[in-house]
């Protein structure tokens, strides 16, 4: 195969780049090698390429790469990464990014949006979903325009197509740092307080049932993973997704996501079923990384049979979140008496935990919760923790 690089003096520094990709890329097809099982060999062919493109260029009096090593780096995004969004997924401090428009790509650091001087095109936009989506087995077209896919490394994937969509591909991608894993990292982050982490790893270690509550972005996830970190090294641990998010390091840990149906409308796996077989896997834990529908039923029912749960919940307080699982499991069929779901409630739930995320983009614990009864048709709590005034 010849090396002809399209490249022009005019071109800048882009041109040269996206010829050496190219060429890369045609290297890892021909000699069959994959740049994510073969990370050094893809860097090599790269290195060359460069080297390659800039004695032609020399040769010819065309555009050279001055910066091979950042070169390089960014034919290694493109070839095997996400192009030109990899150095905000690989810096440690952006915790999301988004996509509304190609020329419209924001990422948050610290809780605080800010808009990236960066421009796609509207095919570069579908092929980083495309590359994103290959290793999940999940799939975005007209029959199913939303996906929600956990990353290699962690992180979730959103997209959603149009015609949901008023023209452009809408693109969500939510990191979850390693920075904030364990308690004592969201005291020091002042998330927390000591006295508030020692309560909560205390509840963990005893086997509390603990439910976490909170707005979008506050910190629930975060939350949840310090909280399964907490627990007794000894004790299994089985969780149960829609989509992988939880990422937790422990001995004794079964991690379970939930399954989109297929073009022909089978093979679904919900929360529900979920939830009943991670009962038969001898959980000393059963942790439910969002509770929003009928599952809520079936969080119930294993609370009441003596196994610790733990989950997170949409709600503005942490009472109104217990009026909420109170309310979820009538999702479930006219069956389902409320005469039984108060006073389980009630009594399965140790702690509710409510986070919040001040205008600074700052996340804490502002409250915990211990549920104490049912009064007037309504479980009742006393506030047992309140974050101190900054």
């Amino acid at each position: 195969m010849s090396f002809a690089p399209s490249v022009s003096s005019a071109a800048g520094a882009v041109a040269p780049a996206a010829a050496v990709a190219e060429r890369v890329r045609d290297r890892l097809r021909d000699e069959r090698i994959d740049p994510a099982r073969e990370p050094e060999r893809a860097a090599q062919l790269a290195r060359a390429e460069v080297r390659r493109h800039n004695d032609f260029a020399l040769a010819r009096g065309l555009a050279v790469v001055e910066d091979e090593a950042a070169c390089v780096r960014d034919v290694l995004a493109t070839v095997s990464g996400y192009g030109p969004l990899q150095r905000y997924i690989d810096d440690p401090t952006v915790e999301e990014l988004w996509i509304n428009a190609p020329d419209r790509i924001f990422i948050a650091r610290d809780g605080i949006a800010e808009r990236l001087p960066l421009s796609l095109s509207e095919s570069a936009v579908r092929d980083l979903v495309e590359r994103m989506l290959h290793a999940t087995g999940r799939r975005v077209d007209l029959s199913q325009p939303f996906v929600d896919a956990s990353l290699p490394d962690g992180s979730r994937l959103h997209v959603v197509i149009p015609d949901i969509t008023r023209r452009h591909w809408s693109v969500n991608l939510r990191k979850f740092l390693p920075a904030y894993r364990d308690l004592d990292r969201l005291v020091a982050a002042e998330a927390i307080t000591p006295s508030g982490a020692r309560m909560l790893r205390g509840a963990m270690a005893r086997g509390s049932s603990i439910l976490v509550s909170g707005a979008t972005h506050a910190g629930k996830t975060t939350l949840l993973g310090a909280l399964i970190a907490a627990c007794p090294p000894e004790h299994r641990i089985v969780t149960v997704e829609e989509t992988f998010e939880l990422s937790v390091d422990r001995p004794d840990i079964a991690a379970l996501q939930g399954r989109q149906p297929s073009l022909e409308g089978t093979g679904e796996v919900s929360l529900r079923r979920l939830v009943k077989e991670a009962l038969r896997m001898r959980p000393d834990r059963l942790v439910i990384g969002e509770v929003r529908d009928a599952e809520a039923l079936d969080l119930l029912l294993a609370l009441n049979t003596g196994v610790p749960g733990a989950a997170t919940i949409h709600a503005n307080s942490a009472r109104e979140a217990l009026a909420k699982l109170a309310a979820l499991p009538l999702l479930a069929g006219r069956n389902i008496d409320g005469a039984f779901v108060l006073p389980t409630v009630a009594s399965c739930v140790d702690l509710v935990v409510h986070c919040e995320k001040d205008e600074s983009g700052r996340r804490r614990v502002a409250e915990i919760v211990e549920p104490t009864g049912v009064e007037g048709g309504a479980v009742v709590a006393r506030t047992v923790y309140r974050s101190e005034p900054r």
